[in-house]
């Protein structure tokens, strides 16, 4: 992890390993609803596939990453959530790892980070995504808490080197009180033991502030820092100077829809405007 060392955040090693790529692209793979959500289609296999076709078309496009998340849950729970989605969501990221070499996350909306952890644990994984890991959100599923006692300790008993990307800022929600977002960041990592970081827009799909961008590339230093929306293929040169990767989902599908499956030649063309 990234830890403060004579007033530097050091030791970037693990994202360089696991990426073979300067500036990697991750695709979100969102998940149809899953049983026990409202809406269900009650066709898990159905589930799978639409799954598989989207992680093909991510993967033959040259994607660098993967990112698996319960997206069509909603409404979302906002802490921990039901065993069966853990069950389910586990049995989906082992496919994955079963057919494709790519790096793959987990994310277990709202807030589960220690859902995400133990799925990527269980599953081969190698990182999660953790909404809010410090402080508090206002979101539309109430206040939520920082985890990062329980999803540390846990990972510490687990004895898994599964990494946390942490958002900052995030997306759908509002501080409580403002904070300047450099000190958010930098608490993130030397107060929450974040391994990397995510910058994202307002919303799904909305672009980031560049500025907002900087500064957090500048508080994190050596760490990763990610953009977490809004990225198209005739936007992504603005934060290559800030960026160490970008997350991206909507503008993936088809006429940018997120209710679509993946567009391959949107991902060829993002692929190519991140270097390739």
């Amino acid at each position: 992890m990234c830890k403060a060392e004579q007033g530097s955040l050091v030791d970037r090693s693990w994202w360089t390993d696991l990426f073979d790529v300067a500036k990697p692209v991750i695709g979100m793979i969102h998940v149809l609803p899953l049983p026990g959500s409202p809406r269900f289609g009650g066709d898990m296999h159905r589930v799978r596939e639409a799954m598989l076709r989207d992680a093909e078309a991510l993967v033959e496009g040259g994607i660098h990453g993967l990112l698996l998340e319960n997206f069509g849950d909603v409404p979302f729970w906002p802490r921990r959530v039901p065993a069966a989605v853990v069950a389910h969501m586990t049995a989906l990221a082992v496919e994955l790892r079963r057919r494709y070499s790519v790096p793959l996350g987990i994310n277990v909306l709202r807030n589960d980070g220690q859902s995400a952890l133990a799925v990527a644990d269980a599953a081969g994984a190698q990182f999660i995504r953790v909404n809010v890991l410090c402080g508090a959100r206002l979101t539309d599923q109430g206040i939520l808490e920082g985890i990062a006692p329980q999803l540390l300790r846990d990972r510490a008993r687990l004895g898994t080197e599964v990494r946390i990307l942490a958002d900052v800022d995030v997306k759908h929600s509002a501080p409580l009180a403002p904070r300047p977002i450099e000190a958010e960041a930098e608490e993130m990592l030397v107060r929450g033991l974040a391994d990397g970081l995510i910058v994202s827009g307002a919303t799904t799909g909305r672009p980031v502030d560049p500025a907002h961008l900087r500064a957090v590339h500048a508080a994190a230093r050596n760490c990763p820092v990610l953009v977490g929306s809004g990225v198209t293929a005739d936007n992504l040169s603005r934060f290559l100077d800030s960026a160490d990767g970008f997350i991206v989902g909507t503008w993936l599908k088809w006429n940018g829809d997120v209710r679509q499956a993946v567009d391959p030649s949107r991902v060829k063309a993002l692929v190519a405007a991140a270097g390739g």
